[in-house]
């Protein structure tokens, strides 16, 4: 039951490239990180007013992607190469203005701290 939320900071994105990015994250997550694609959650946004600089130094084109997912359910490999495999389909999607420190954090939360339709996964985990 991941929830990823992909920031962009830069020119306005089409939106090809939003779909892009929206459709293709969420088959990473299921393959890599082994979650339901149905249950896959993403959302792409963009600041209106956002002034993004790393270094101290403005950047023409950044992103911040966070992939919330539950505690103990993925090995660092797998998380590795998820992020390895998200930073391609930025750069494939956003083009070389992207810049290369690009933050892809994988955020584990425990299982009784969260949940959907009002129950949390833990709740889901035990009923199996």
């Amino acid at each position: 039951m991941p929830f990823i939320r992909v920031t962009v900071s830069g020119p306005r994105l089409a939106p090809k490239q939003v779909v892009l990015l929206r459709t293709e994250i969420t088959p990473l997550m299921a393959v890599v990180l082994s979650n339901r694609a149905d249950l896959t959650s993403v959302l792409v946004e963009q600041p209106a007013a956002a002034d993004w600089a790393i270094g101290g130094t403005s950047v023409k084109v950044a992103v911040h992607v966070e992939a919330t997912i539950t505690a103990v359910t993925n090995s660092p490999e797998q998380k590795a190469r998820f992020i390895e495999k998200t930073m391609r389909l930025l750069a494939s999607v956003l083009g070389s203005e992207l810049n290369p420190v690009t933050y892809i954090v994988v955020s584990e939360v425990p299982a009784n701290a969260w949940g959907y339709d009002g129950r949390t996964q833990e709740s889901r985990q035990l009923a199996v």
